[in-house]
């Protein structure tokens, strides 16, 4: 056969599938909607074999006509403008393998299954083994030899993370057919176009994958509008959710992509003067199928990079920085390797700097939210102050985020200069605060002291506002020690603020402390002193039993309102609260108890020594224990028995 005849025999072939030339017949039209397809999956595929072949015929044996762009559908109904049969053919021919092409990648395509991308949302670094993983990779890269047929395993040639799930969309007889579609039309001249129906078809199936992970279609103002506590549970899915999609969706979206379009001249001539023809392959429908849902996907994170920064936030933007971290290597992987995609990549990494800003900024904020807490009303009963377990709470948080947090905070605070910037009304005496300077001190330690540090001096203002000075003393201790039991029952917290800084702290109580008690009890104390009851000269010398009455009388008065008002008093810690009483009980009783047995019986031989004697020293241990309660306490009977 000659090769006129032979191009004959191929447009015959090809013209049986003309279904364009019906289309002025309503009913023709009609009939063709429910007409058989080449590429049906089933039955027999000799009709389409046949068909390929003739394309291949055409393409061959007809002569080169002009360059067209457009739709292959469009072109085929106007064959005459091409000049000659052969390139009528060949247009039908491409609308054909278009409408192929579309039927095979709707019709085919895997319902994917979310639950098989559920494993995916943990940290790579941490996951399990995915050897057995639907399509995992790990064995070297696979080359395809033959760019025209599909030749190629089921093995993406671009790195791959073992964290990647690559999921079959289609099955691979599919993928071979589209394959062989593609391939006729980009020869053709039509790759273009047929990127484009894949992407018509496969960006509605990527946009439906993501709002079955939840992933929500929300602007930058919409997620800036939400209630932080709606906010944090949507941080929370996005994470998830992210991790499916890049892993998972994404993935398998490239994979399919490069099956079927690796190495074809996709790009027409205007696409192909801005994406340079080595990207100009699988990418660019990859990247025109997936791009808008990963701007999506992206853009919800952007939104809380860029967001209003509060200290509440710190934790879930450094875990929302944590996975797109974790998540960059894949993203790499999936999007940086090709000019049509990189800039999804590009906007990750941006967008995780934003995050790593925010996050050093909400932490300043935090810092100066404790500088400028002002004293306003004193905590009733000297208790732990609202103020110190927020910020000793937050710190522990902190420290468990050490591993981030040591990578983004690379300065140490700077107080004297950004307090002055700043015109807070605690600059002055803010200013003359030092940052203890600790042996191998990292620069987020440094911040987490400095952070206990103007913490302490808030409080020292805050102990100002009580009157009763024991109470402010008692207020210092109560908070100094929630601060060193807080680093205590941290190890992460107490690795970084190192043994140095909590011996100043615990000195500190121990100060606070000490100061408590002296002003507490010194003068409950005076009043059991020997000192001024003898009196000498004359003829006698002995115990002045007025002053003695008087001093049991001072003694009384002032145990007994200590009683009162101290009972009301708050020590939280129930060991802290019971070593107090102990240690009172130490000094107060054994003074008491030998007071009362050198001079009780002065009082006893003279008249009404009830009014003197009230109480005896099991009466004052007994009253000891209502102290530090932060209630009224009961009544006892601490009368004595004179009977």
């Amino acid at each position: 056969m000659d090769g006129s005849a032979e191009l004959e025999a191929a447009e015959r072939v090809v013209m049986r599938w003309d279904s364009s030339s019906a289309s002025a017949s309503a009913a023709a039209a009609a009939a063709a909607a429910d007409e058989p397809m080449l590429f049906d999956g089933a039955g027999d595929r000799a009709e389409a074999e046949r068909f390929l072949r003739a394309v291949d015929d055409i393409r061959r044996l007809a002569p080169p006509s002009p360059a067209s762009v457009g739709s292959p559908r469009r072109l085929s109904s106007g064959s005459s403008a091409l000049g000659g049969a052969g390139c009528s053919a060949a247009q039908v021919a491409m609308a054909r393998l278009e409408d192929e092409f579309r039927h095979v990648l709707s019709s085919r395509a895997f319902d994917l299954e979310i639950e098989a991308l559920a494993d995916l949302t943990s940290l790579s670094s941490i996951s399990t083994d995915r050897s057995n993983s639907v399509s995992s990779i790990d064995l070297p890269v696979v080359e395809e030899d033959d760019p025209v047929s599909y030749a190629v395993g089921r093995r993406s040639s671009y790195r791959s993370l073992r964290s990647i799930r690559e999921i079959d969309l289609l099955p691979d007889d599919a993928v071979a057919d589209l394959r062989a579609i593609a391939s006729r039309m980009a020869a053709a001249g039509y790759g273009r176009e047929c990127a484009q129906v894949y992407a018509s078809v496969r960006k509605p199936a990527v946009d439906a994958s993501l709002r079955r992970l939840g992933v929500e279609r929300l602007s930058i103002g919409d997620v800036q509008r939400l209630e932080w506590e709606a906010l944090e549970a949507k941080i929370r899915r996005w994470i998830r959710a992210a991790r499916a999609a890049v892993r998972g969706v994404f993935a398998s979206e490239r994979r399919l992509s490069f099956h079927i379009f690796h190495d074809l001249p996709i790009s027409n001539v205007a696409v192909a003067a801005a994406v340079p023809a080595a990207a100009a392959t699988h990418d660019t429908p990859f990247a025109e199928a997936v791009k808008g849902a990963a701007l999506q996907l992206f853009g919800f994170a952007e939104a809380i990079s860029i967001g209003r920064r509060s200290p509440e936030k710190l934790f879930k933007i450094i875990d929302l920085h944590d996975a797109l971290s974790d998540l960059l290597p894949d993203v790499s992987d999936i999007f940086a390797a090709s000019k049509a995609a990189e800039s999804i990549y590009v906007q990750a990494v941006e967008i995780r700097s934003r995050l790593a800003d925010a996050v050093r900024g909400i932490l300043s904020e935090f810092e100066n939210a404790v500088l400028r807490d002002p004293p306003k009303t004193a905590v009733p009963g000297g208790n732990v102050h609202p103020l110190t377990r927020y910020v000793m709470n937050y710190s522990s948080l902190i420290s468990e985020y050490k591993a981030t947090l040591s990578e983004l905070i690379v300065s140490r605070p700077s107080a004297s200069a950004r307090l002055a910037a700043e015109g807070n009304e605690l600059a002055p005496s803010l200013a003359e605060l030092e940052l203890p300077e600790l042996d191998n001190q990292s620069p987020l330690s440094a911040h987490i002291i400095w952070i206990i540090v103007v913490l302490e001096h808030n409080l020292e203002g805050k102990a100002s506002l009580y009157k009763d000075t024991a109470l402010s003393h008692l207020f210092l201790m109560n908070n100094v020690h929630y601060i060193v039991h807080k680093v205590k029952d941290s190890p992460e917290l107490w690795s970084m603020i190192g043994d140095d800084y909590l011996k100043r702290l615990t000195g500190k109580f121990t100060v606070a402390a000490t100061h408590y008690q002296r002003t507490s009890w010194l003068k409950i104390l005076n009043c059991l002193r020997d000192e001024g009851l003898h009196v000498s000269g004359g003829f006698s010398s002995g115990i002045s039993k007025s002053a003695l009455r008087e001093r049991f009388k001072s003694f009384n008065a002032a145990f007994e309102d200590a009683h009162r008002v101290q009972s009301g008093w708050s020590v939280p810690d129930t060991q802290l609260r019971e070593e107090l009483r102990i240690s009172i009980s130490e000094k107060l009783l054994p003074a008491y108890r030998s007071f009362l047995g050198r001079f009780r019986h002065h009082i006893e031989n003279g008249k009404h020594p009830e009014l003197y004697i009230k109480h005896s020293a099991e009466d004052l241990e007994i009253a000891v224990n209502d102290f530090f309660e932060g209630v009224t306490p009961s009544p006892h009977n601490r009368r004595r028995s004179h009977g």
